[in-house]
Protein backbone atom coordinates (compact mmCIF):
# COMPACT_ATOMS: atom_id res chain seq x y z
CA UNK A 1 0.00 0.00 0.00
CA UNK A 2 1.38 3.27 -1.31
CA UNK A 3 1.92 6.16 1.05
CA UNK A 4 -0.88 8.35 -0.56
CA UNK A 5 -3.45 5.68 -0.19
CA UNK A 6 -2.76 5.01 3.58
CA UNK A 7 -3.09 9.12 3.90
CA UNK A 8 -6.26 8.83 2.28
CA UNK A 9 -7.41 6.31 4.20
CA UNK A 10 -6.70 7.50 7.42
CA UNK A 11 -8.36 11.31 6.51
CA UNK A 12 -11.32 10.53 4.66
CA UNK A 13 -12.32 6.98 5.64
CA UNK A 14 -11.21 6.69 9.32
CA UNK A 15 -11.33 10.44 11.25
CA UNK A 16 -13.86 12.35 9.05
CA UNK A 17 -16.33 10.17 9.87
CA UNK A 18 -15.96 11.26 13.59
CA UNK A 19 -16.51 14.69 13.18
CA UNK A 20 -20.01 16.29 12.51
CA UNK A 21 -22.04 19.51 12.82
CA UNK A 22 -24.93 20.09 13.33
CA UNK A 23 -26.25 21.99 10.41
CA UNK A 24 -29.67 20.45 9.12
CA UNK A 25 -30.99 19.36 6.10
CA UNK A 26 -30.64 21.02 2.53
CA UNK A 27 -26.51 22.56 2.84
CA UNK A 28 -25.24 23.12 -0.12
CA UNK A 29 -21.93 22.68 1.50
CA UNK A 30 -20.52 19.33 2.29
CA UNK A 31 -19.63 18.92 6.22
CA UNK A 32 -16.33 17.41 5.21
CA UNK A 33 -15.09 20.65 3.22
CA UNK A 34 -15.27 22.23 7.26
CA UNK A 35 -12.77 19.51 7.84
CA UNK A 36 -10.64 19.87 4.96
CA UNK A 37 -10.34 22.95 5.29
CA UNK A 38 -9.57 23.09 8.61
CA UNK A 39 -7.23 20.54 7.81
CA UNK A 40 -6.05 23.00 5.16
CA UNK A 41 -5.48 25.71 7.85
CA UNK A 42 -3.02 22.99 9.68
CA UNK A 43 -0.85 22.33 7.16
CA UNK A 44 0.00 25.30 5.93
CA UNK A 45 1.58 26.99 8.93
CA UNK A 46 0.09 29.72 10.69
CA UNK A 47 -2.67 30.40 8.48
CA UNK A 48 -5.75 31.96 9.33
CA UNK A 49 -9.38 31.11 8.67
CA UNK A 50 -10.39 33.94 6.15
CA UNK A 51 -7.11 33.86 4.29
CA UNK A 52 -6.94 30.19 4.23
CA UNK A 53 -10.41 30.26 2.45
CA UNK A 54 -9.60 32.48 0.37
CA UNK A 55 -6.99 29.78 -1.08
CA UNK A 56 -8.71 27.16 -0.47
CA UNK A 57 -11.54 28.37 -2.86
CA UNK A 58 -9.11 27.96 -5.34
CA UNK A 59 -7.03 24.75 -4.48
CA UNK A 60 -9.79 22.61 -3.96
CA UNK A 61 -11.61 20.11 -6.04
CA UNK A 62 -14.76 20.61 -4.40
CA UNK A 63 -17.49 22.66 -6.02
CA UNK A 64 -18.44 24.69 -2.50
CA UNK A 65 -16.11 25.58 0.00
CA UNK A 66 -17.61 26.95 3.40
CA UNK A 67 -15.93 30.69 4.13
CA UNK A 68 -13.86 31.82 6.72
CA UNK A 69 -16.42 33.36 8.91
CA UNK A 70 -18.75 30.62 8.22
CA UNK A 71 -15.81 27.97 9.08
CA UNK A 72 -15.52 29.96 12.78
CA UNK A 73 -19.31 30.36 13.31
CA UNK A 74 -19.73 26.80 12.71
CA UNK A 75 -16.66 25.36 14.70
CA UNK A 76 -17.77 28.16 17.73
CA UNK A 77 -20.75 26.78 17.86
CA UNK A 78 -19.09 23.37 19.13
CA UNK A 79 -19.11 22.24 22.72
CA UNK A 80 -15.69 21.23 24.42
CA UNK A 81 -17.33 18.00 25.74
CA UNK A 82 -18.37 17.93 22.25
CA UNK A 83 -15.14 18.41 20.88
CA UNK A 84 -13.57 15.51 23.25
CA UNK A 85 -16.38 13.21 22.35
CA UNK A 86 -15.90 13.44 18.29
CA UNK A 87 -12.03 13.78 19.03
CA UNK A 88 -12.01 10.73 21.14
CA UNK A 89 -14.01 8.85 18.46
CA UNK A 90 -11.28 9.57 15.81
CA UNK A 91 -8.94 7.91 17.41
CA UNK A 92 -10.35 4.73 18.41
CA UNK A 93 -11.19 4.78 14.65
CA UNK A 94 -7.10 5.77 14.16
CA UNK A 95 -5.68 2.70 16.87
CA UNK A 96 -7.75 0.66 15.13
CA UNK A 97 -6.58 1.07 11.46
CA UNK A 98 -2.94 1.10 12.78
CA UNK A 99 -3.47 -1.91 14.97
CA UNK A 100 -3.55 -4.25 12.34
CA UNK A 101 0.15 -4.15 12.35
CA UNK A 102 2.12 -6.04 14.42
CA UNK A 103 4.34 -3.38 14.83
CA UNK A 104 2.15 -1.21 16.53
CA UNK A 105 1.87 -1.50 20.73
CA UNK A 106 -1.92 -0.49 22.16
CA UNK A 107 0.03 -0.88 25.01
CA UNK A 108 2.79 0.81 27.37
CA UNK A 109 3.78 3.84 28.83
CA UNK A 110 2.14 6.98 28.31
CA UNK A 111 3.19 10.38 28.81
CA UNK A 112 0.83 13.51 30.96
CA UNK A 113 1.93 16.97 29.98
CA UNK A 114 0.34 20.51 29.87
CA UNK A 115 1.57 22.94 26.83
CA UNK A 116 0.79 26.60 26.78
CA UNK A 117 -0.02 28.97 23.54
CA UNK A 118 2.08 31.58 22.60
CA UNK A 119 1.62 34.26 25.67
CA UNK A 120 -1.72 36.44 25.35
CA UNK A 121 -1.07 40.03 24.99
CA UNK A 122 -4.55 41.29 24.66
CA UNK A 123 -7.76 42.22 26.99
CA UNK A 124 -8.25 39.01 29.21
CA UNK A 125 -11.36 41.08 30.95
CA UNK A 126 -14.07 37.92 30.94
CA UNK A 127 -11.65 35.23 30.13
CA UNK A 128 -9.82 34.97 33.59
CA UNK A 129 -10.59 31.75 33.74
CA UNK A 130 -9.55 30.38 30.33
CA UNK A 131 -6.59 32.99 30.29
CA UNK A 132 -4.66 31.88 32.76
CA UNK A 133 -0.95 31.96 34.30
CA UNK A 134 1.32 30.46 32.60
CA UNK A 135 3.57 27.17 33.94
CA UNK A 136 6.39 29.05 34.74
CA UNK A 137 5.41 31.19 37.28
CA UNK A 138 5.72 34.46 34.89
CA UNK A 139 3.95 37.60 34.59
CA UNK A 140 2.50 36.38 31.36
CA UNK A 141 -1.10 34.81 30.12
CA UNK A 142 -1.87 32.02 28.18
CA UNK A 143 -4.27 29.59 27.26
CA UNK A 144 -2.94 26.12 28.65
CA UNK A 145 -3.98 22.66 27.31
CA UNK A 146 -3.14 18.97 28.76
CA UNK A 147 -2.27 15.87 26.52
CA UNK A 148 -1.88 12.42 27.33
CA UNK A 149 0.51 10.43 24.54
CA UNK A 150 1.56 7.06 24.17
CA UNK A 151 5.42 7.25 24.12
CA UNK A 152 7.96 4.52 24.56
CA UNK A 153 7.84 2.12 21.84
CA UNK A 154 4.51 2.96 20.33
CA UNK A 155 3.52 5.39 17.82
CA UNK A 156 3.46 9.02 19.81
CA UNK A 157 -0.50 9.21 19.36
CA UNK A 158 -2.40 11.62 21.74
CA UNK A 159 -4.77 10.01 23.04
CA UNK A 160 -7.00 12.90 24.09
CA UNK A 161 -6.86 16.70 24.78
CA UNK A 162 -8.30 18.87 27.05
CA UNK A 163 -8.64 22.71 28.20
CA UNK A 164 -7.04 23.73 31.52
CA UNK A 165 -8.77 25.84 33.39
CA UNK A 166 -8.13 28.49 36.61
CA UNK A 167 -8.87 26.10 39.64
CA UNK A 168 -8.68 22.64 38.25
CA UNK A 169 -6.44 20.36 40.37
CA UNK A 170 -3.77 18.51 38.84
CA UNK A 171 -5.35 15.28 40.27
CA UNK A 172 -8.68 16.19 38.15
CA UNK A 173 -7.10 16.74 34.71
CA UNK A 174 -4.68 13.52 34.95
CA UNK A 175 -7.61 11.25 36.11
CA UNK A 176 -9.36 12.87 33.25
CA UNK A 177 -6.87 11.92 31.32
CA UNK A 178 -5.94 8.34 32.43
CA UNK A 179 -9.78 7.45 31.88
CA UNK A 180 -9.35 7.88 28.23
CA UNK A 181 -6.84 6.69 27.86
CA UNK A 182 -7.44 3.13 29.68
CA UNK A 183 -10.54 3.01 27.30
CA UNK A 184 -8.34 3.14 23.93
CA UNK A 185 -5.70 1.20 25.80
CA UNK A 186 -3.83 -1.04 28.31
CA UNK A 187 -1.80 1.14 30.16
CA UNK A 188 1.24 0.23 32.02
CA UNK A 189 3.44 3.35 33.25
CA UNK A 190 2.77 6.86 33.60
CA UNK A 191 4.98 9.51 32.89
CA UNK A 192 4.75 13.23 33.94
CA UNK A 193 6.70 16.76 34.65
CA UNK A 194 7.08 17.59 38.29
CA UNK A 195 4.24 20.23 38.48
CA UNK A 196 2.24 16.45 39.05
CA UNK A 197 4.25 15.70 41.96
CA UNK A 198 1.25 15.57 44.30
CA UNK A 199 1.13 13.07 46.44
CA UNK A 200 -2.68 12.81 45.75
CA UNK A 201 -1.88 12.56 42.23
CA UNK A 202 0.60 9.76 42.66
CA UNK A 203 -1.69 7.60 44.92
CA UNK A 204 -4.65 8.01 42.86
CA UNK A 205 -2.59 6.38 40.04
CA UNK A 206 -1.29 3.68 42.38
CA UNK A 207 -4.93 2.60 43.28
CA UNK A 208 -5.14 2.08 39.92
CA UNK A 209 -2.43 -0.39 39.42
CA UNK A 210 -0.36 1.76 37.72
CA UNK A 211 3.41 2.71 37.59
CA UNK A 212 4.61 5.85 37.37
CA UNK A 213 7.94 8.14 37.23
CA UNK A 214 7.19 11.81 38.32
CA UNK A 215 10.75 14.26 39.35
CA UNK A 216 10.38 15.87 42.55
CA UNK A 217 10.61 19.54 43.30
CA UNK A 218 13.35 19.57 45.44
CA UNK A 219 12.13 20.97 49.02
CA UNK A 220 14.52 21.82 52.10
CA UNK A 221 15.23 17.83 52.80
CA UNK A 222 15.83 16.71 49.17
CA UNK A 223 18.18 19.82 48.94
CA UNK A 224 20.25 19.16 52.36
CA UNK A 225 20.44 14.93 50.99
CA UNK A 226 21.83 16.22 47.14
CA UNK A 227 24.62 17.83 49.13
CA UNK A 228 25.44 15.25 51.16
CA UNK A 229 25.89 13.17 48.01
CA UNK A 230 27.90 15.64 46.74
CA UNK A 231 30.12 15.56 49.11
CA UNK A 232 30.63 11.74 48.96
CA UNK A 233 30.77 12.15 45.15
CA UNK A 234 27.83 9.21 44.96
CA UNK A 235 26.01 9.06 41.72
CA UNK A 236 22.63 7.28 42.68
CA UNK A 237 20.83 7.09 46.01
CA UNK A 238 17.23 5.47 46.95
CA UNK A 239 15.27 5.96 50.03
CA UNK A 240 11.80 5.19 50.96
CA UNK A 241 9.60 8.02 51.29
CA UNK A 242 5.78 8.16 52.76
CA UNK A 243 4.20 11.09 51.81
CA UNK A 244 1.06 12.48 53.80
CA UNK A 245 -2.51 12.23 52.41
CA UNK A 246 -4.26 13.88 54.93
CA UNK A 247 -5.68 12.06 58.61
CA UNK A 248 -3.52 8.84 58.96
CA UNK A 249 -3.19 7.64 55.91
CA UNK A 250 0.08 8.34 54.13
CA UNK A 251 1.40 7.12 50.00
CA UNK A 252 4.41 5.12 49.85
CA UNK A 253 6.84 5.90 46.71
CA UNK A 254 10.54 5.92 46.24
CA UNK A 255 12.91 8.67 46.01
CA UNK A 256 15.65 8.28 43.25
CA UNK A 257 18.77 10.88 43.35
CA UNK A 258 20.19 11.15 40.19
CA UNK A 259 23.55 12.43 39.03
CA UNK A 260 23.19 14.83 35.97
CA UNK A 261 25.82 14.20 33.11
CA UNK A 262 27.93 17.66 32.37
CA UNK A 263 25.61 19.89 34.67
CA UNK A 264 26.58 22.67 34.39
CA UNK A 265 26.50 23.60 37.95
CA UNK A 266 29.02 22.77 41.12
CA UNK A 267 26.29 22.66 44.04
CA UNK A 268 23.26 20.16 44.96
CA UNK A 269 21.74 21.11 41.84
CA UNK A 270 23.36 18.43 39.96
CA UNK A 271 21.16 16.09 41.09
CA UNK A 272 17.72 15.32 39.83
CA UNK A 273 15.10 13.53 42.08
CA UNK A 274 12.56 11.61 40.98
CA UNK A 275 9.44 9.63 42.32
CA UNK A 276 8.00 5.70 41.58
CA UNK A 277 6.25 3.07 42.65
CA UNK A 278 7.86 0.58 40.44
CA UNK A 279 11.64 0.60 41.06
CA UNK A 280 14.80 2.16 39.63
CA UNK A 281 14.68 0.30 36.49
CA UNK A 282 11.74 2.15 35.23
CA UNK A 283 13.72 5.44 35.69
CA UNK A 284 15.07 5.07 32.22
CA UNK A 285 11.44 5.28 30.74
CA UNK A 286 11.51 8.96 31.79
CA UNK A 287 14.01 9.81 29.15
CA UNK A 288 10.58 8.70 26.88
CA UNK A 289 9.21 12.37 27.28
CA UNK A 290 11.47 13.65 25.39
CA UNK A 291 8.69 12.59 22.68
CA UNK A 292 6.04 14.09 24.08
CA UNK A 293 8.11 17.76 24.07
CA UNK A 294 9.24 17.26 20.28
CA UNK A 295 5.52 16.32 19.52
CA UNK A 296 3.96 19.50 20.96
CA UNK A 297 6.25 21.69 18.66
CA UNK A 298 5.19 19.98 15.80
CA UNK A 299 1.37 19.62 17.00
CA UNK A 300 1.62 23.76 17.07
CA UNK A 301 2.96 23.62 13.32
CA UNK A 302 -0.44 21.41 12.74
CA UNK A 303 -1.93 24.61 14.29
CA UNK A 304 -4.55 26.73 12.60
CA UNK A 305 -3.64 30.73 13.19
CA UNK A 306 -6.23 32.68 15.41
CA UNK A 307 -7.00 35.83 17.29
CA UNK A 308 -10.16 34.98 18.40
CA UNK A 309 -10.63 34.51 22.73
CA UNK A 310 -13.42 32.41 22.15
CA UNK A 311 -12.36 29.39 23.85
CA UNK A 312 -14.16 26.57 22.04
CA UNK A 313 -12.91 27.93 18.99
CA UNK A 314 -9.29 27.91 20.06
CA UNK A 315 -9.52 24.51 21.79
CA UNK A 316 -10.70 23.39 18.73
CA UNK A 317 -7.76 24.36 16.38
CA UNK A 318 -5.55 22.82 18.77
CA UNK A 319 -7.39 19.23 19.23
CA UNK A 320 -7.42 19.09 15.66
CA UNK A 321 -3.66 19.74 15.85
CA UNK A 322 -3.03 16.87 17.94
CA UNK A 323 -5.21 14.91 15.66
CA UNK A 324 -2.93 15.62 12.65
CA UNK A 325 0.02 14.84 14.41
CA UNK A 326 -1.55 11.41 15.42
CA UNK A 327 -2.87 11.04 11.90
CA UNK A 328 0.67 11.72 10.47
CA UNK A 329 2.69 9.55 13.23
CA UNK A 330 0.14 6.89 12.25
CA UNK A 331 0.57 7.14 8.06
CA UNK A 332 4.60 7.20 9.39
CA UNK A 333 4.09 3.93 10.86
CA UNK A 334 2.05 2.23 8.24
CA UNK A 335 4.47 3.25 5.73
CA UNK A 336 7.25 2.46 7.16
CA UNK A 337 5.96 -1.24 7.90
CA UNK A 338 4.89 -1.32 3.85
CA UNK A 339 8.75 -0.40 2.90
CA UNK A 340 10.71 -2.52 5.58
CA UNK A 341 8.70 -4.19 8.05
CA UNK A 342 10.12 -2.41 11.05
CA UNK A 343 9.28 0.26 13.23
CA UNK A 344 11.81 3.00 13.80
CA UNK A 345 10.61 6.33 15.81
CA UNK A 346 12.60 8.74 13.11
CA UNK A 347 9.85 9.00 11.13
CA UNK A 348 10.43 8.82 7.01
CA UNK A 349 7.08 10.94 6.35
CA UNK A 350 7.76 14.16 7.14
CA UNK A 351 5.10 17.22 8.06
CA UNK A 352 6.21 18.65 4.54
CA UNK A 353 5.14 15.46 2.51
CA UNK A 354 2.08 14.83 4.56
CA UNK A 355 0.78 17.93 2.71
CA UNK A 356 2.46 16.66 -0.72
CA UNK A 357 0.01 13.22 0.07
CA UNK A 358 -2.63 14.85 1.15
CA UNK A 359 -2.85 17.00 -1.85
CA UNK A 360 -2.24 14.39 -4.21
CA UNK A 361 -5.32 12.48 -2.70
CA UNK A 362 -7.75 15.04 -2.21
CA UNK A 363 -6.96 18.73 -3.57
CA UNK A 364 -6.47 20.44 -0.55
CA UNK A 365 -3.14 21.14 -0.14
Amino acid sequence: MCGRSIFKECVSRVVFPAFSLDRGEGCEIHENAYWDLQTYLGLRERLAANEGARSFTYESTRERTPLGHAHREQVRDLSIAEIREMYRQAIGRLLNEVSETEQFFRAGVVAIDITEADPFTGDRTGHEDEIIGTKEKTDEYAYQWATVQLVGNAVPIVLDARPVRKGETRLEIVEDLLDSAEDLVHVDNVLMDREFDSQHVLEMISQRGLSYVVPKRMQTSEKAQAKRLLQRDQERYETDRKLHLGKNEWHETTLIYRRKEDSEHDDYRQYSVFMTNCGSGHLTEYGYRWEIESGYRSIKRFMAKTMSKDFGLRFFYFAFACLLYSIWRAVDLLVQVALTDEYQHSPIVTADNTLTLLKKETGIG
